[in-house]
């Protein structure tokens, strides 16, 4: 393992300015996409979708610092045979790619989740290497409700999440780490701040013992937000200072970033959100955003599936970009989103 090289790619990541797009939908979850604006979800269509975005040089090139696939866009070749990776590193970004297999029921723990997918995990990243990709992900949820989430739960999916970890960095390839508390209930931000930390600490506390360089690697966590069906969502301000103080209480200065997961919040929440965890800097690490609905919702609406319609999809994937970017720097002003409207 060469931890400088990791450690240069993790920092590039969170690069001041730019932050990862998430575009390793699962062929579900992209066909629920593809079906809200009346598209097909052929290879072929899933293909043009997000070579539109790869070929978006304003948004790539200035705003986006990595890209996370799904297994089938990483073997994809552009309409004129270049390979999809290629057209992301042309842009200057990094590509990733998602590398668990999704989750199945945790025995004993009824309504609760494990992410699966450790099995050959080594063999599958050097192939992903080779084809390009420098960093990975691993999602575990974590679903807040009553009785839950159990200590169980936590646990095992902390452990695999440092098990993924490891490997990656074995294979040099930089992992990002996403332990997800959902926002689906109706827990209120103190209950979310709360579980988030069980969740952080219990996931470090795995890393260190499987021997994983915190220099080497990206968190990527959920905010202390309320949940979907919470009567009081918390404001701005209250997420943005809750997020923060659960950061720095769980998170060693050691990590060189962090890239917030959007988790279901509106476009302009999750760019509000980041923009304001940035007015109570300085900050012990990068901190930036891995969205994906949220950087992608407006393109797709504005693209749906038509080839005249590139150039706007590809304007609306650019305005998401840039106003995320400037939130990663704390530079973002709401009156910047009626301008381009």
């Amino acid at each position: 393992m060469n931890l400088t090289e990791l450690n240069k790619i993790a920092t590039a990541m969170v690069a001041p300015g730019k932050g990862i797009l998430a575009a390793d939908e699962s062929s579900g979850t992209i066909k629920k996409r593809f079906d809200a604006i009346g598209v097909e979800s052929t290879e072929e269509n899933r293909r043009d979708y997000r070579e539109m975005l790869f070929r978006a040089k304003d948004a790539m090139s200035q705003y986006i610092s990595g890209v996370i696939l799904y297994d089938e866009t990483i073997w994809q070749n552009a309409k004129d045979g270049t390979p999809l990776v290629k057209l992301i590193e042309q842009a200057g970004a990094i590509p990733g790619i998602k590398v668990d297999e999704g989750t199945q029921a945790l025995p004993m723990c009824p309504g609760e989740l494990v992410t699966v997918g450790l099995d050959k995990l080594a063999e599958r990243l050097k192939k992903y290497y080779e084809r390009g990709a420098r960093f990975a992900k691993w999602r575990a949820v974590i679903d807040i409700g009553s009785g839950i989430p159990s200590m169980t739960a936590i646990s095992v999916n902390a452990h695999a999440l440092a098990r993924y970890a490891a490997l990656c960095q074995a294979a040099q390839i930089v992992p990002i780490v996403e332990p997800e508390v959902l926002m689906d209930g109706d827990h209120d931000t103190e209950r979310c701040y709360e579980v988030t930390s069980r969740v952080l600490n219990k996931t470090f506390q795995e890393l260190r013992v499987q021997r994983v360089a915190l220099e080497g690697m990206v968190l990527k966590p959920n905010m202390a937000i309320s949940g979907k069906k919470c009567p009081k969502q918390g404001s701005v301000e209250e997420v943005a200072e809750k997020t923060i103080r659960l950061l720095k209480a769980c998170v060693p200065a050691a990590v060189p970033g962090i890239a917030f997961l959007s988790g279901g919040q509106s476009d302009e929440e999750a760019t509000a959100h980041l923009n304001a965890m940035h007015k109570l800097g300085p900050l012990p690490w990068g901190l930036t955003f891995s969205y994906g609905r949220a950087l992608q919702a407006a393109p797709q609406k504005a693209w749906s599936g038509k080839p005249e319609n590139v150039a706007a999809g590809q304007r609306a994937f650019s305005h998401r970009a840039r106003m995320n970017g400037l939130a990663s720097k704390g530079e973002w002003q709401s009156s910047l989103e009626q301008k381009a409207a």
